[in-house]
């Protein structure tokens, strides 16, 4: 065992889980023994909207080779209760996923599940599966579906909205201060539907026990414990009746917080037959089927006086929420609401955010969700004011930004920041921007552009869940056990998802009981003997929650530990000193190892009731935290083929204190390359007159490639959070809510005349150069004026 004790929070010490990784020894759900397993197929809707009106499997149960079950719509519709949703919005009518499977609502919808001896066995009987359907008028986009005479995605309700929530000031007032403002500037703004994409699609395998009545479930989920409660309730088991182990997941991204339905029927499958029954989606399945991301639309307005001080910001946002609000679907556009004013000041602000229901495949969470939103709205409008205003965006940006004399500052929507110098940061990204600046061509412009973010991290406070209706506990808790021979067993509700939080953790503990990082292991992702968390990883709250659990757990352990020390050794705690893991005193010394040992056996405790050398914290955070950014981009565009590259992009970051600087450098890069692929890149398509998914393979759905992300240049400042023990602050989503809104940016300094054009993502190479067309045009007809892009704010 290694025996140095430099300081271990703040150091890059490698990933401890990486060796085995890399030599190919991960756990997940696929590499589970397969002894005894079988296999089960989804059948799905093929139609966007309709009702199954046949449902014949008798093909894939006669005959050689047959299924060991089919569920059909009969037997889903009697044995699967409806998946509770989390997060609702006011008057919302579908507060469930409801696992109802002779209604039809979307493509890819679960409407049976055949289980056989082998996937391939089970795939091939799936497809002898009779389904015939009667059909009904579909809905696909935002814009269909408020029609006055859209089709109605669930027929018991007078429309396709789901649910109205207002944040921030009154209408009645924003709308004052835009009739009366000098300048504004008002933008209709689009961010498209995304496919979360993790290495690992989704997989469960799920075994009951008659003998014990009990469901084991191994999933590839972000959130066992949130599995494992939804399990139960759509199940009708008792919670003590369902574990969920989360082995190995390879990335999530909030794909995987949540319980789907197809994930329920593999577990129901088990429970009826008595057997382990595994499912592993394929890639089609996970880019038409799994929920995706993002899916918003907003007419946008920023009010400015005189001289480019912000009046006022609203925006009306419009959410896909497609055929069911999940377990949490709208909150990200309710977030979107919330964190929309970002870094600034204004008079007034607020945000109206309406779901809207469509016969697509269901939205959630994904990395960053609500918050690159409300970056892409903001920091789009505040650049085009500059630009109508003459004004450098950058000094229009640091003439409103929120002081760090200013902090604690509560928003207009009520978000209270805690702590941080956020022009700081903005300077030295802008500083960075200048030495990135390089020469236009003849047909390849360039242009640069910097753009700040707060990021809400912590989530969240019980309280405040509880104030929102919000059916979660935001609490976490977490559990440090030093053994009989004095390695530590660290135990956490949050999971590992390829964040590095095994590491981090590892580190806090290791660097608070002054031990080696070796001597600590940590457990996560097991329901049996993992302490409770609902929200788990997801949020940017794992390493910040869990983390100052393990803090204040570790505090008392090294005061245990050191009580134990004295009463070996015959002295009073306070004239017990220790080095190299040993305690010592007056000539005598006693090891950490030793002092364990005595602990175990109940020898030398101050308290007669408190003998395991074991200590819990349930951590409550006070509110929520609050990171932050400027980052920066600069781009080449090709005006002949409309292309955008990205040459160089950095950061300026303060996620609080760091503990280990390359897992966070890791977080920030990938953030920026998921950024940027919904920037330039990727969309989740859906035919608008059928509702069936075009993007059904990487071939249509692009993911960026090496040659798409350049080297990403990180600097980080540290301002210590005061309300977490230890400091820390979140940054798992800092890194993808500002690349759109950067790269948007950049490539409206690189062409100004299309500015004004640039309102929705992914620029792909068809939708900048018809900018740039639409520009010329403009200019061919209304003289150089239109080409700038000079109007009337």
């Amino acid at each position: 065992m290694s025996t140095s004790r430099e300081p271990l929070v703040g150091q890059s010490v490698p990933r401890v889980h990486a060796p085995r990784l890399l030599r190919g020894e991960g756990h997940y759900v696929d590499d589970i023994d397969e002894a005894g397993v079988l296999h089960a197929a989804v059948v799905r809707s093929t139609t966007a909207h309709g009702r199954v009106t046949r449902f014949d499997a008798s093909a894939a149960l006669d005959g050689d080779g047959a299924a060991a079950l089919v569920l059909g719509p009969d037997a889903i519709d009697e044995l699967l209760s409806p998946i509770p949703a989390s997060w609702c919005l006011p008057g919302q009518s579908a507060d469930t996923v409801d696992p109802q499977a002779r209604i039809l609502r979307y493509v890819g919808q679960p409407i049976g599940l055949v289980v056989a001896e082998s996937r391939a066995l089970a795939e091939d009987l799936a497809e002898r599966v009779a389904v015939e359907t009667e059909p009904l008028p579909a809905v696909t986009g935002i814009d269909a579906a408020l029609a006055p005479d859209a089709p109605l995605v669930h027929p018991d309700v007078a429309d396709n909205i789901a649910g109205v929530i207002h944040f921030g000031d009154p209408h009645e007032e924003l709308d004052g201060v835009f009739a009366s403002a000098p300048h504004v500037v008002e933008r209709r703004l689009r961010v498209q539907r995304v496919s979360h994409s993790p290495m690992e699609p989704r997989g469960v395998l799920a075994e009951w026990i008659p003998a014990t009545r009990r469901l084991t479930v191994h999933s590839s989920t972000q959130s066992a414990h949130a599995v494992r409660r939804e399990l139960a309730a759509t199940l009708r088991l008792r919670m003590d009746q369902v574990r969920v182990v989360a082995p190995d997941v390879g990335g999530s991204f909030g794909g995987k917080v949540t319980l789907y339905v197809d994930e329920a029927l593999v577990c129901l499958a088990a429970t009826v037959l008595g057997r382990r029954v595994k499912w592993v989606e394929d890639r089609t399945e996970n880019l038409t089927a799994s929920y995706q991301g993002r899916g918003q639309q907003a007419v946008a307005r920023l009010a400015l006086d005189g001289d480019g001080r912000f009046l006022a910001l609203h925006a009306d946002v419009h959410g896909d929420l497609g055929a069911f609000a999940i377990q949490a679907g709208s909150g990200p556009f309710q977030v979107t609401g919330l964190a929309l004013e970002g870094p600034y000041r204004f008079e007034r602000a607020g945000a109206t955010v309406t779901g809207v229901h469509t016969n697509t495949v269901p939205t959630g969470a994904y990395r960053g969700y609500g918050m690159q939103e409300a970056s892409w709205i903001r920091e789009r409008l505040v650049t085009e004011a500059a630009r109508e205003l003459g004004m450098d965006p950058v000094e229009l940006r640091l003439l409103n930004m929120i002081g760090p004399d200013l902090m604690p500052y509560t928003t207009r929507t009520g978000l209270t920041y805690d702590s941080g110098d956020y022009p700081a940061a903005l300077r030295r990204a802008a500083e960075l921007a200048a030495a990135h600046r390089r020469e236009s061509d003849d047909t390849v412009r360039r242009g640069t552009a910097v753009t700040s973010s707060v990021e809400i991290t912590g989530f969240a406070p019980t309280a405040l869940l509880e104030m929102f209706g919000i059916d979660w506990s935001g609490w976490e808790s977490a559990r440090v056990r030093v053994n009989h021979d004095g390695t530590v067993t660290v135990f956490a509700g949050v999971a590992a998802v390829g964040q590095g939080i095994e590491t981090t953790l590892a580190q806090i503990v290791a660097n608070q009981l002054d031990v080696p990082l070796d001597w600590v292991v940590v457990e996560l992702g097991d329901t049996d003997t993992t302490p409770y968390s609902d929200l788990s990883s997801q949020a940017s709250r794992a390493l910040t929650l869990a983390g100052g659990a393990l803090v204040r757990a570790a505090e008392r352990m090294e005061e245990r530990m050191r009580l134990l020390a004295a009463a070996a050794l015959g002295v009073e705690p306070a004239d017990v000193g220790r080095k190299d893991g040993v305690f010592d005193a007056v000539g005598r010394t006693i090891t950490w190892a030793e002092v364990a040992a005595r602990g175990w056996k109940g020898w030398g405790r101050p308290d007669r009731d408190h003998i395991r050398l074991e200590e819990t914290v349930d951590f409550d955070p006070p509110a929520l935290t609050f990171a932050y950014s400027a980052h920066g981009a600069a781009v080449a565009v090709d005006v002949e083929t409309g292309r955008v590259g990205v040459e160089d992009y950095w950061t300026v970051n303060d996620s609080g204190v760091l503990v280990n600087p390359a897992v966070a450098a890791g977080q920030i890069t990938g953030g920026v390359a998921q950024g940027l692929g919904i920037a330039l890149l990727e969309e989740a398509v859906h035919d608008p007159v059928t509702g069936h998914p075009l993007t059904t393979g990487y071939g249509g759905y692009c993911l960026p490639a090496a040659g798409d992300v350049p080297r990403v240049r990180i600097e980080d400042r540290v301002t210590a959070s005061a309300m977490i023990p230890g400091g820390f602050k979140g940054l798992g989503e800092g890194g993808a809510i500002p690349p759109p809104a950067t790269v948007a940016n950049a490539v409206a300094d690189a062409i100004p005349g299309i500015g004004s054009r640039l309102t929705a993502t992914p620029l792909s190479p068809d939708r900048v150069w018809k900018a740039i067309e639409d520009t010329r045009n403009d200019r061919d007809q209304q003289g150089p004026a239109a080409e700038e892009g000079i109007v009337r704010g």
